[in-house]
């Protein structure tokens, strides 16, 4: 019995393979692409070609092969539809949204480039930066365009081929092109005009709307079926219009009833314009106006005067007549009741001198004016004097206003008139109580005050308004914790927890719960404060180590010192230089500053625990009188809390050649989360 061979099966991403064992690619990148051809003349998608081999290059080169030659019947496609149509409009395109994106973007570079032609006959187009694909389609369209036009036998076909072309086309739909039969059986129209939506028949292209005309600046651009052509835009003036012609050719209003005559008049063509003459006729005296009224004629005011000299023209109705001269009487003399003579005229029972006193003189008059008031002889009136004028700054303390025949004082805003009513006095306007709170007066004013934690209101300046003391810039500043507002004032209060309102009512006392009793630790535990609350301490020496009896224990810290105590036979705790480990707990507050250290340069100091604080603390060698060596531990920068921190001091001595002996102190720090 033989046994069965098995095909293995690769895993590629577009599914399973048969693997060959023989050959692991057996076709050739040529092949590959050839065969990617090929099927694009059948095929509209190129995603969905078969697999021939499990080779990924060929299958890459199996596609793009057949994308580019899909993508150049499309482009070709685009450009003889630029040629033919002159347009590209997406609906000529009926494809795919891909390929028309294709079509029609070669077709705008055929438009392109046969636009061009006129400015770049070799065609270059070096000036624009249009892509390899575009520029080439562009360059080709411009060169056919130049040698005389667009080289379409490629894709011209006759009505009669087009039966042809659908027998081994069978995919393209059955039609009657109104103009031409293109490649595939597709429709395509002459020059001036455009493929419509049903994809056979031609409608003109309006060349004027689209802005494909040569017409000059002072031509008007005329559509016509299949082309356009360019008229004069000259205007020919009021009253003419242009012809067909580019003539200028008179408008008869009156034919065309343009004309504004009246019902009363009838209107008459003239030479770029029209009369309007009236119906009826008025009789001799009268002239007709324009609503073909008639309206009496003025002959005395026309020239020449009608009437003799020594006569006087009077007008009448129609006509007119001359009237002799009489005696003219001078200025203040008018004729007696016989007209023979001239007689003195008494003005003052007129009433001339508008209420002064008149006193008639022969030809002439004379006022007698009021107090306030002058004679003017040239108007022959009495006119008001103004005082303020004639006597600044002497009258009125401060402000003077002339009336008819007098003049009246006002003050100043913050004054009023005394009784004299000429001088001013100060006015003390707080005992109206302008002020919601204090009131100052002052000379021609007065001035508002307020009490502490009030501030004048910038709208009047009058009312007094509260001052929020927690909102200010530095109203963090006021209370170290919450500041509540109050009406003219404000209160702090402090964390629920652990402190306590001092006295003064603005800062914040730590409680000691240990000194008070108020804390639970056990009778094994000590009680250690902290600010803002406390910790129950138990402290163990390391093994070896025994406690020493005196435990220091100060306001912020506490200490516990261990010593060595080895075993006689314990050899390695003996040699182990560590001689005294000193377990420190400090109490912190929050610092928001901290001063940079000065002097000596001080080695940075690493917390054995929370990496968050490296490079916070640093540590200093001291040396005292009497030999006392001493290490200064120091803050660098800002710790935020609540947050504990554990540092390792080690302090050797070292002798020559090794470290005689060691002592560590484990500082634990314990940062409270406020500054205080």
């Amino acid at each position: 019995m033989t046994a069965k061979r098995i095909t293995p099966l690769r895993m590629f991403p577009w599914g399973l393979v048969e693997e060959s064992v023989e050959s692991a690619h057996p076709h050739t990148l040529h092949g590959c692409c050839e065969d990617g051809k090929e099927r694009a003349q059948t095929l509209t998608n190129c995603n969905d070609l078969p697999y021939i081999s499990h080779y990924h290059a060929c299958r890459l080169a199996q596609e793009q092969c057949c994308v580019a030659v899909a993508e150049r019947r499309l482009c070709d496609q685009g450009a003889s539809m630029a040629n033919w149509q002159g347009a590209c409009e997406r609906h000529f395109f009926p494809g795919k949204p891909w390929e028309n994106q294709i079509a029609k973007r070669c077709c705008d570079c055929c438009m392109l480039g046969m636009a061009s032609a006129d400015q770049d006959p070799d065609c270059g187009l070096s000036y624009m930066a249009l892509g390899i694909e575009c520029e080439e389609v562009a360059r080709n369209c411009c060169s056919n365009y130049t040698a005389g036009g667009f080289n379409s036998t490629k894709f011209l076909y006759t009505l009669e081929d087009c039966k042809e072309v659908r027998s081994w086309s069978p995919n393209s739909p059955v039609m009657n092109c109104t103009h031409r039969c293109i490649e595939d059986g597709m429709c395509a129209c002459y020059v001036g005009y455009r493929l419509g939506r049903d994809g056979t028949t031609c409608e003109d292209i309006n060349e004027c709307l689209l802005g494909a005309h040569n017409c000059i600046a002072s031509q008007a651009c005329i559509n016509t079926e299949g082309s356009f052509r360019c008229q004069r835009e000259g205007n020919c003036g009021a009253g003419y219009e242009l012809t067909d012609s580019n003539q200028c050719e008179d408008i008869d209003e009156c034919a065309l009833n343009i004309h504004n005559c009246g019902v009363d008049f009838e209107c008459t063509n003239a030479e770029g314009s029209f009369r309007c003459y009236p119906k009826n006729k008025c009789s001799e005296g009268f002239i007709q106006d324009p609503s073909g009224s008639c309206i009496d004629i003025d002959e005395c005011v026309a020239p020449p005067n009608p009437c003799q000299p020594g006569h006087t023209c009077l007008n009448t109705p129609g006509s007119y007549h001359c009237r002799r001269n009489t005696i003219t009487c001078r200025r203040g003399y008018h004729l007696d009741a016989n007209g023979t003579r001239c007689e003195d005229v008494d003005e003052c029972q007129a009433d001339i001198c508008r209420g002064h006193g008149c006193v008639n003189m022969v030809g002439t008059y004379r006022c007698n004016c009021n107090s306030g008031f002058v004679f003017n002889s040239i108007h022959r009136l009495c006119e008001d004097i103004n005082e303020c004028k004639h006597y600044p700054r002497k009258l009125c303390a401060h402000t003077c206003e002339n009336t008819e025949g007098s003049y009246k004082c006002s003050c100043s805003t913050g004054f009023q008139l005394s009784s004299d009513d000429r001088s001013c006095e100060d006015v003390n306007e707080c005992e109206s109580n302008p002020c919601s709170q204090e009131c100052a007066n002052v000379y021609g004013s007065y001035q508002c005050y307020c009490h502490r934690g009030y501030q004048l209101s910038d709208s009047d300046g009058k009312t007094c308004e509260d001052i929020d003391e927690c909102a200010l810039p530095n109203g963090n500043q006021v209370c170290p914790y919450r500041c509540l507002n109050s009406p003219g004032s404000f209160d702090c209060s402090c964390p629920p927890v652990g402190y306590t309102l001092a006295s003064n009512g603005r800062t914040c006392q730590d409680i000691d719960e240990c000194a008070t009793g108020s804390h639970s630790c056990g009778a094994s535990e000590s009680c250690f404060n902290i600010h803002g609350g406390y910790r129950c301490l138990v402290f163990h020496c390391p093994p070896f180590y025994r406690q020493a009896a005196h435990r220091s224990v100060y306001k912020d810290s506490m200490s516990v010192r261990c010593h060595k105590a080895c075993h006689l036979n314990n050899l390695a705790c003996m040699r182990d230089p560590v001689h005294i480990v000193t377990y420190t707990v400090l109490s912190l507050p929050t610092y928001t500053v901290v001063d940079q250290p000065e002097g000596e340069i001080e080695r940075p100091l690493k917390s054995s625990h929370f990496s968050g604080v490296q490079n916070h603390f640093s540590f200093r060698r001291n040396r005292y009188p009497a030999d006392i060596v001493a290490g200064v531990v120091r803050q660098l920068r800002p710790i935020a809390g609540p947050q504990d921190v554990e540092l390792q001091v080690a302090l050797n001595f070292i002798k020559p050649g090794f470290v005689s002996h060691r002592n560590i102190v484990v500082i634990n720090i314990v940062i409270s989360e406020f500054s205080y």
